[in-house]
């Protein structure tokens, strides 16, 4: 089913950088809603959802006229001190409908203008490569973070049916790793594996974040806990994944292939 795109005036775009992402000034949300729809979601459970009256993933809001605003209020925050950013935070900001739209091109186009001290693209879609042009004008002050949470997209297609396949999001890595433009894989949140996957993801980049349901949703677990995530991993028979202590044992495989500090744990793998 395809998603309802409506158009938005926004207020604002830069939002104070608060909880998990308190090591951020702001946040930036190209869009409003999420046509991913990952069943995983923190977000499905925040305001910006639940008063909707509509379920996540059925609906998008485009923001219009964002990059001139975006301006305005990028000049403003760098005139009062260093500004990093991330993006985004409620949404992709390589939603499908970026091809057509933009929005998130045209606020890359006013950050190579004006710099922020740092930008974090968080993302699963492979559309980030588009804009690899101006990522590399941003040098070292950008990092994509590629949301890969396994290798099996068998997996991902029981967890988040409507996201790109698992193979796209590493080949689009190998193609940011190729161009120097820096990367992480963010396997967030852990969903089961196989033992191969550390050594596919050392293959395309040299950093990784691993995160979970109850240290990455912002609550200890209760969102995820109201999504009922666990009963998902008893039905495959994959409960022990869904722990507070898995992520341990997904470090451990990772140690064996990547170096001590290219692992990174929740909330440190996502800071700048």
């Amino acid at each position: 089913m395809k998603p309802e795109y409506g158009y938005t005036m926004p207020k604002t775009l830069l939002n104070k950088g608060t909880g998990f992402l308190a090591g951020y000034t702001h946040s930036l949300n190209p869009y409003t809603g999420c046509s991913f729809g990952c069943s995983y979601c923190y977000v499905r459970k925040m305001p910006v959802s639940t008063f909707r009256g509509a379920e996540w993933g059925t609906w998008v809001d485009i923001k219009k006229e964002a990059a001139e605003l975006f301006r305005k209020e990028l000049r403003r925050a760098k005139s009062k001190g260093p500004v990093t950013l991330f993006m985004s935070s409620s949404t992709d900001p390589y939603q499908p409908i970026e091809y057509k739209e933009r929005v998130t091109r045209s606020l890359l186009e006013v950050m190579t203008e004006e710099p922020p001290d740092f930008v974090l693209l968080q993302t699963r879609s492979p559309l980030v490569e588009r804009d690899m042009d101006l990522l590399l004008q941003l040098k070292n002050q950008v990092r994509v973070s590629m949301t890969v949470e396994t290798d099996l997209d068998e997996i991902r297609k029981r967890f988040s049916p409507a996201a790109p396949p698992i193979q796209a999001r590493l080949k689009t890595l190998k193609a940011l790793k190729a161009a120097g433009i820096p990367a992480q894989a963010a396997i967030a949140p852990l969903l089961p594996s196989s033992e191969a996957f550390p050594e596919l993801l050392k293959s395309v980049v040299n950093r990784v974040c691993v995160d979970d349901y109850f240290m990455g949703d912002g609550s200890g677990g209760r969102r995820t806990r109201s999504l009922n995530m666990e009963t998902a991993y008893k039905e495959l028979g994959m409960e022990d994944w869904y722990h507070p202590h898995a992520y341990r044992f997904m470090v451990e495989r990772l140690k064996k292939v990547f170096a001590e500090n290219q692992i990174f744990i929740s909330q440190k793998g996502f800071e700048p």
